[in-house]
């Protein structure tokens, strides 16, 4: 085996701050001059990104690898969980959709990938001075010990030293962190060597006691105390955790109400409006009324159409969505939502669940048909109104076409992508990340009645990133963390 440094980042639970610590990591080490590479063994979300070798991953870890200036690549992140129901998930492993999976067929099918897991950790490893490994879920999960591969299974695998995480945010840090090395065994007990404390508020010297006490039970030493980092909202979130942050600033010129479907997709496409300070953008909860002010009715993408699309019209949402286009405001849909505008969904293949089919809310004349291979692509193409050009991904199952797609709104490779109706006001698209190209956005909300500002979205992005990095160097025993990692050789 390689035995580039490396360390893992595990927690005491879900949504601790794992993805952002490494994140911040990962540019502190590059800044050193290390050529170092984010990995997450098994992840689950719906936010993914399409990668340089034409897989997909987690976005978290699209994050991470430009936080660390590398391209993403499948190995990454070679097991993606896709949650489509609530007891199922669509499984991608080194960047490929193997099917889908209830729960417990997961788990029988889940030792099985320890071997890819393995594989694509040395290929990755083989490339760096450092791997930075983040975990999955909490560390703790004795239940789920036998054959795991996301936390302390991979971390003996790969025989890679451990840092636990706690989010003293939440409350009960102290409690987190002791029942975890009570509940490990001894020899996963041993493989951690510290831990650290994320999103603290406040005046640090009054946990003071809580470390010493911390310590004391466990044997572990404290790398160090994460005060809050409020920026954090403002870089592209890992999963629907995150959506409670996702609310824009209020007061804007321009009203966008985007909704908040139960499976909503890479809803990260809309940080760069958001962020925009001449925007109000609300995230709608489902059932939440559409309010009639609004200017734009973003539909996100959804990873099951069909169900999302149930879902919308329980609770209320397609007559409101009616009534907004008949009152003359705009609406549009981003992959999944851009399937939910045609005229019907069907599904012959049951790929997100039972063969069937579903009326679409009928404002754009297309139909989609999902199957076949999924589409996973970068492309670079150009928004036909106004001529700017875009870097934009695919990542999607199913075709639509029809009538209106003689209107698409962009073309890629010398191909219409997308559709319109014949006002221009109703319109949808497959791809994702439009919206960080500062050009078009422009356009874009130049045509809702919003002046340019002047926000550049992608040099936003990278000077958070710097700030993080500089956030970590201050508060955490990086020298410490590194030569740990390095005791790994």
């Amino acid at each position: 085996m390689i035995r580039t440094p490396a360390i893992m980042f595990q927690g005491t639970g879900s949504n601790v701050g794992k993805s952002l610590i490494v994140a911040g990591l990962c540019r502190a080490c590059a800044r050193r001059g290390l050529s170092v590479a984010p990995f997450k063994p098994q992840n689950m979300s719906n936010n993914a990104a399409v990668t340089a070798d034409g897989g997909e991953i987690g976005r978290a870890q699209a994050l991470q690898a430009r936080s660390a200036r590398r391209e993403p690549v499948i190995d990454m992140n070679p097991v993606l969980l896709k949650p489509e129901s609530e007891t199922g998930s669509q499984v991608i492993v080194q960047g490929r959709r193997i099917g889908s999976y209830k729960g417990r067929a997961y788990t029988t099918l889940k030792p099985s990938l320890m071997p890819a897991v393995l594989e694509s950790f040395q290929r990755l490893a083989a490339t760096a001075d450092l791997v930075l490994v983040e975990g999955a879920g909490s560390a703790a999960e004795v239940n789920l010990r036998d054959g795991d591969i996301a936390n302390m299974g991979f971390a003996e695998a790969a025989d890679v030293p451990v840092t636990l995480v706690g989010d003293i945010d939440r409350g009960g840090v102290i409690a987190t962190l002791v029942g975890a090395h009570a509940l490990l065994p001894r020899a996963d007990n041993s493989r951690v060597k510290g831990f650290l404390i994320n999103r603290f508020r406040g005046d640090v010297s009054m946990f003071d006691e809580g470390l010493r006490t911390i310590a004391e039970r466990t044997g572990w030493r404290s790398f160090g105390i994460v005060p809050w980092f409020a920026d954090a909202v403002k870089l592209p979130a890992e999963d629907s955790a995150d959506l409670a942050s996702r609310a824009g600033t209020p007061g804007g010129r321009v009203k966008i109400v985007a909704l908040a479907l139960p499976r909503i997709a890479n809803f990260d496409d809309l940080d760069p409006l958001r962020l925009e300070p001449e925007v109000s953008l609300d995230l709608l909860p489902l059932g939440a009324p559409i309010p009639t002010d609004a200017d734009l009715v973003l539909i996100p993408g959804s990873k099951a159409t069909i169900a999302d699309l149930a879902a919308l019209r329980a609770c209320g949402w397609e007559e409101d969505i009616k009534a907004h286009v008949r009152r003359g405001g705009r609406v549009l849909g981003l992959c999944g939502g851009y399937q939910m505008l045609g005229r019907v969904v069907s599904d012959p293949e049951g790929v997100e669940g039972a063969p069937g089919s579903a009326p679409g809310l009928g404002l754009l004349d297309v139909a989609t048909t999902l199957g076949g291979d999924k589409t996973l692509a970068r492309i670079s193409g150009r928004h036909r109104g106004s001529g700017e050009l875009v870097e934009a991904y695919e990542i999607h199952m199913g075709r639509t076409d029809g009538p209106d797609a003689a209107r698409a709104p962009f073309e890629v490779g010398g191909r219409p992508e997308g559709a319109a109706d014949a006002s221009g006001r109703v319109s949808g698209c497959y791809l994702h990340g439009v919206f960080t190209q500062d050009g078009f956005r422009r356009a874009f909300l130049a045509e809702l009645g919003a002046p340019s500002s002047g926000f550049t979205y992608e040099a936003a992005v990278e000077a958070v990133l710097d700030r993080l990095a500089d956030h970590l160097e201050e508060h955490l025993d990086v020298g410490a963390l590194l030569a740990i990692a390095r005791g790994r050789v």
